[in-house]
């Protein structure tokens, strides 16, 4: 779990760093997948996903 946890700190701050310099390349998409997957192992993953669900859900149907 710490292990997890430190991972999805480094991806997230090289994403920040990669999204702040406007440096979209096929690094920064990796960057971002490997978030999402760390993140998506860790405790964040249900408040993220109810977090997901009540936007959607708060958005009208067209």
């Amino acid at each position: 779990m710490a292990v997890t946890v430190s991972l999805v700190l480094l991806f997230g701050l090289v994403l920040f760093f990669l999204l702040r310099s406007n440096s979209l390349s096929y690094g920064a998409a990796f960057i971002a997948v490997m978030f999402g997957f760390f993140l998506a192992s860790t405790g964040a993953a249900t408040p993220v996903n109810q977090l997901t669900r009540a936007v959607i859900n708060a958005i009208p149907a067209l």
